[in-house]
């Protein structure tokens, strides 16, 4: 169960992420057979209007206030993304508010699609944020080697910037790229 203290502590990393639980794809689907959880996806709009696990409540992670969370003494809180590391740093700010106990769903919204459980799919959503990264790198590098090869070799640089970009969003889980296309108005519509 997750409950919120009126006082708020700091607590280091390591011992916050320790407090942080882990509930598996079959737990959840039997919790949310029962309606005996509240279910919050803290990824973006545009990926939770594309597929979402029925019943939950988008609560974006560029957004998220831990006072804004529907806490119910019933019902435990768990918390998901696509694939877990996004549902961690919810989970941080909720300990920093004064959570005593956060669960998020073990691997996302991937694993509970792995393990074959239902989800809500909208056709005329934008495409997922991981393929317009994927479109706006590609062009970039596309764009940079062109230019590189028939204008100025300076233009190689671009290519290089964004392979960097790639590089150390592979390294640390966190793309900047994917955080500005999520700021554009399309993709915040749900």
């Amino acid at each position: 169960m997750t409950s919120m203290n009126d006082t708020s502590f700091s607590y280091p990393s390591q011992i916050q992420q320790d407090r942080l639980k882990a509930i598996s794809p079959s737990a959840l689907n039997m919790l949310l057979s029962q309606q005996a959880v509240t279910l919050i996806d803290v990824r973006e709009p545009a990926e939770h209007a594309g597929e979402r696990i029925p019943g939950s409540i988008l609560m974006p992670l560029s957004k998220f206030e831990p006072d804004q969370v529907p806490f119910d003494a019933q019902k435990p809180l768990v918390l998901y993304c696509q694939t877990g590391n996004r549902s961690s740093q919810a989970a941080q700010k909720l300990f920093a508010a004064g959570a005593d106990e956060v669960t998020h769903l073990e691997g996302g919204l991937s694993a509970w699609v792995r393990a074959g459980y239902p989800t809500q799919k909208n056709k005329n959503a934008p495409i997922s944020l991981m393929r317009q990264v994927q479109i706006v790198a590609g062009s970039l590098v596309l764009i940079g080697t062109v230019l590189g090869a028939f204008v100025s070799p300076w233009f190689l640089l671009l290519s290089g910037f964004v392979g960097s970009g790639l590089v150390f969003a592979g390294i640390t889980n966190t793309c900047a790229l994917a955080m500005l296309l999520a700021k554009l108005p399309y993709n915040q519509r749900v």
